[in-house]
């Protein structure tokens, strides 16, 4: 009953006139970023925040619009995947292996409608899942001391770094590097300054949003400068919109299978949508009476992934929300809006704002049936999208970015070093170093320290102290096992590649 009453407010909240077109403004915007080649869900995100602080608008008002957004870049991913052979993001990558050939088949409008399909019911059931899933988690999380929250935060470097990069070695660098950006500023118990050699733009630290508007948006114009200079067009043609029953009937409980596979490996600290992705396909072809026609235009092969990735999403939040620990790259940003409008997610979350977090799930589940909407019967309004310039788009995101980080501090040298943050990030890119561990530094890297030194204290100075309950240690071993794990598993979940002509 608590359940139903939690959501009764939450909608009371999503219903609102305003609330309500923020998510629908926020699911077509989200489309449109996921339809465009490389930009992805993370980048999307980075480069609308901005916008959130230019509008004034409140906590709940900006999380909905950005996690509508985060949803709508899900679905938009697969557009480009199976018209352009082009992921629009990553996790998109596995639905090129039987979209594409659908595509030259004939069959591009059935294989977009049936993709939508699938990504709404994977989402639509990981937000329930979340429904059931987040309160009991916040619930556990109080059992935690500053033991179990290091061990956690650990988990979250490990875990994220180890599925964010194909070496692990650059994965611990650019957590390293993190770690380190976040040091600077005023030390929390003695109050002297670290790093800032004197600079008192330095005195309060390194703003993370400055960071990843930087590390995304401004790192994504240097990169569309050298690798999109030509107008996109359209490998495929697509006809007249149709929606395919017997396909969608037929690919039923892959979709109910996939979204299973799907929401576990969002939950997972840092495994996120990608692996969710790959496993339910892999997962699908391992039980199909037919592996040989995947890769060849089957249409669960369309199905399987984009239920995993769009149920991963969901996955994603739970320990954002319970635990204050983000589950993928997309939710590590989240993150960071939410700190920045003095919200700390947690246990105590649920209690203390539950406006904000009811209000969000209620505003989730709208905005799946909006997405619904948007994706099937007006597919083809963002099949144009695509044939975009770049020439057009570089101007509006760098805009974005400037205008929304100066009206939040406005401060020229906030501006001065997120141009040096896309810089950092362009470099980094280019030497295959992930940024997203980078990003997961600078966000935990205070809270990682503060939950080091309360255990110090607690202990007296003795480092058992961090091993020292059945949780703790748990957590330790599957922080150690999630760095190690891929460096064993690489060929397994190495990323297959897109089918080529």
């Amino acid at each position: 009953m608590e359940t139903f009453s939690n959501l009764a407010l939450g909608f009371s909240v999503a219903l609102t006139p305003f609330t309500l077109m923020l998510a629908i403004i926020g699911c077509f915007l989200g489309t449109i970023i996921g339809a465009l080649p490389g930009l992805g869900p993370s980048n999307g995100v980075a480069i609308l925040i901005p916008i959130t602080f230019t509008l004034g608008l409140d906590a709940t008002s900006a999380l909905v619009l950005m996690t509508s957004v985060y949803y709508g870049a899900m679905y938009g991913g697969r557009i480009s995947s199976i018209l352009l052979n082009i992921p629009g993001d990553e996790p998109a990558l596995m639905t090129t292996l039987d979209g594409y050939p659908m595509a030259k088949q004939g069959k591009a409008a059935d294989a977009l409608v049936l993709s939508g399909v699938s990504s709404f019911v994977g989402a639509f059931l990981a937000t329930i899942g979340l429904i059931i899933l987040a309160p009991l988690l916040a619930r556990v999380a109080y059992l935690f001391g500053p033991a179990e929250y290091f061990a956690l935060y650990l988990l979250a470097f490990c875990t994220l770094g180890g599925m964010a990069s194909n070496n692990q070695a650059k994965s611990a660098i650019a957590a390293c590097l993190g770690l380190g950006i976040a040091m600077i500023g005023l030390d929390n118990t003695s109050g002297m300054p670290r790093f800032t050699y004197g600079n008192l733009h330095l005195m309060d630290g390194v703003d993370f949003l400055v960071a990843i508007v930087g590390l995304f948006a401004i790192a994504e114009v240097f990169f569309f400068i050298e690798s999109h200079g030509k107008n996109t067009a359209l490998g495929v043609r697509l006809e007249r919109v149709t929606i395919p029953f017997k396909m969608i009937r037929d690919s039923f409980w892959t979709m109910i299978r996939s979204t299973f596979i799907g929401f576990f490996a969002g939950v997972l600290p840092g495994a996120g949508a990608s692996l969710g992705s790959f496993m339910a396909y892999m997962a699908q072809k391992a039980i199909a009476k037919d592996p040989e026609t995947y890769g060849k235009g089957n249409p669960r092969g369309v199905a399987a992934p984009e239920a995993g990735n769009n149920a991963a999403a969901g996955g994603a939040l739970v320990p954002m929300l319970t635990l204050g620990v983000p589950g993928s790259g997309t939710t590590a940003v989240l993150l960071a809006l939410l700190m920045t409008l003095n919200i700390t997610p947690g246990p105590t979350l649920f209690a203390d704002r539950p406006e904000v977090v009811w209000g969000l799930i209620a505003s989730l589940l709208i905005a799946n049936i909006v997405l619904l909407v948007m994706n099937v019967p007006l597919v083809k309004i963002f099949v144009y999208v695509l044939q975009v310039p770049p020439w057009v788009l570089l101007p509006g995101v760098t805009m974005i970015s400037f205008v929304g980080i100066y009206s939040l501090s406005g401060s020229y040298f906030d501006l001065l070093l997120m141009v040096g943050f896309g810089v950092l990030g362009y470099f980094l890119r280019k030497l295959d170093i992930p940024t997203v561990p980078v990003i997961l530094g600078i966000l935990l890297g205070n809270q990682m320290e503060d939950s080091l030194r309360r255990a110090m204290v607690l202990s007296d100075g003795d480092w058992a102290f961090l091993f020292s309950t059945p949780i703790a240690i748990g957590l330790w071993i599957a922080a150690i096992g999630g760095f190690v794990a891929p460096m064993f598993l690489r060929k397994v979940l190495k990323k297959p590649q897109a089918i080529t002509d």
